[in-house]
């Protein structure tokens, strides 16, 4: 009786254990086969620019950003200048998200009067499981304001020599919570130079980091190092690749940003090519960036909100 009793749950048994392994089986399947959901990486960056230079993030769309830059003369000018305090430039920006991939500025700086546009477009995110970087393109155009030199008689002073352009190509990926990468390959273009010897157009690619070293506190740093004109001269004087070393403080949903670099001038045109203080000779500049949001087209679900609440 035993017997028969065992010889008929045999089969059941092994049916048994065929299911569980035919279930394992499609279990391990489905697991491999299962999508990763691809969510955009966010604050690769926790403000729109780096130091000097921009990073890949945007404003929200319907967010109006005014910021101020602000740039001290020469560290090394001594007490007679307030060791550059007397000598400061100053960049008053207005810059609008118009969509979450869209954003637009325009800016006056004191360095050479000098009036400034861009627009950025964040081509692709970064995402997990997925892209691994974030592309943006960031396009510049700028006037100098100040009054025209004293030329030859006979000599005309074009419009088009106050005009200046430059281009980059943001490329940044977010390591991890604490650090984050960003390349530039950037060209910087002048309507007017030196000399003949010079090119119209300075070719460089910038490196950009951002290091978290506490909840609230970060370490920044910029480097533009030029691939062409290399030697060139801008009214007369020496320039130099451009290095910054800055902090960032988080502050109730805001970024302060401190820096020494050795660019005093605040648009693309001047800290890609035309930087003429060098860190090697002490000529270093102390600055700040700071900026205050305000939003001026709520986005829709909070409108629905407010719309359902009453």
């Amino acid at each position: 009786m035993h017997k028969r009793f065992l010889l008929f749950l045999l089969p059941f048994c092994f049916t048994g254990r065929a299911y569980c392994q035919a279930d394992s089986l499609m279990n391990m399947l489905n697991d491999g086969a299962a999508p990763k959901k691809k969510e955009n990486v966010t604050a690769t960056f926790k403000a729109t620019r780096i130091i000097n230079s921009s990073s890949v993030e945007n404003l929200g769309a319907g967010v109006l950003d005014f910021r101020i830059a602000h740039r001290f003369g020469q560290l090394n000018q001594g007490f007679e200048n307030f060791f550059g305090l007397d000598n400061a430039t100053t960049r008053i920006a207005l810059d609008y998200g118009i969509t979450k991939w869209l954003m637009v500025g325009i800016a006056h700086s004191t360095f050479n009067k000098e009036n400034d546009g861009f627009v950025k477009v964040k081509v692709l995110p970064q995402k997990e499981h997925g892209m691994p970087v974030t592309v943006s393109y960031a396009g510049y155009v700028s006037v100098q304001t100040a009054p025209a030199p004293i030329l030859p008689p006979g000599d005309t002073w074009l419009f088009s020599n106050r005009l200046y352009y430059a281009h980059q190509l943001l490329i940044a990926r977010k390591f991890n919570d604490r650090i984050s990468l960003q390349l530039m390959p950037s060209v910087a273009h002048y309507n007017l130079v030196d000399s003949s010897k010079f090119s119209n157009n300075t070719f460089a690619l910038g490196v950009g980091g951002r290091v978290k070293l506490t909840r609230r506190i970060a370490l920044t740093g910029e480097y533009f190092y030029r691939l062409t004109n290399a030697d060139l001269l801008t009214s007369g004087q020496r320039t130099y690749n451009t290095f910054s070393l800055g902090l960032d403080i988080e502050t109730g949903g805001h970024v302060f940003q401190l820096m020494f670099t050795n660019a005093q001038g605040l648009t693309e045109r001047t800290f890609i090519g035309q930087t003429t203080d060098s860190w090697d000779k002490g000529a270093l500049h102390f600055g700040f960036n700071i900026s205050r949001l305000f939003t001026i087209v709520k986005p829709k679900e909070f409108r629905k909100e407010e719309a359902t609440s009453w």
